[in-house]
């Protein structure tokens, strides 16, 4: 097992969704890697918490990594918390991306939960990837 390749998986992700067209225009610069103290927007993106698994095999440590995306809208219904939820999910499905360590052997969507916080009217939908990683480092 190899946890080594994380910060770089992490910062790859958030660059990717940073990078994306599609969702910078639903968005704007609204993606966050830790939401910000005081007043934020009211429909954004943020990464969330991550789970890591042992996944080497004979030429390199690695990992299965499930990392959450999580987006949050203050809108009454879910459409347009959906529509953010499907641009995060075409960015990173299948996505390339380059490492500062190590290499994303694949990147896979694995589930998606949606629902109505408690506090107010806000909507939140949390987004699983897993992504494979090798540490050649």
């Amino acid at each position: 097992m190899s946890y080594g390749v994380a910060a770089a998986l992490q910062q790859a992700v958030f660059e990717r969704l940073r990078g994306d067209a599609a969702l910078a225009a639903l968005l704007g610069d609204a993606i966050y890697d830790a939401v910000p103290n005081g007043a934020v927007p009211p429909l954004y993106v943020t990464l969330g918490p991550e789970d890591a698994r042992a996944r080497g095999d004979g030429t390199a440590a690695g990992a299965w990594h499930r990392l959450t995306v999580t987006v949050v809208s203050e809108a009454a219904g879910f459409l347009e918390a959906k529509q953010v939820a499907g641009a995060v999910s075409d960015a990173l499905e299948g996505a390339e991306m380059t490492l500062n360590r190590g290499r994303a052997v694949a990147v896979q969507f694995w589930r998606a939960r949606a629902r109505r916080e408690t506090r107010g009217s806000r909507r939140r939908i949390d987004l699983t990837f897993r992504a494979r990683v090798d540490d050649g480092a």
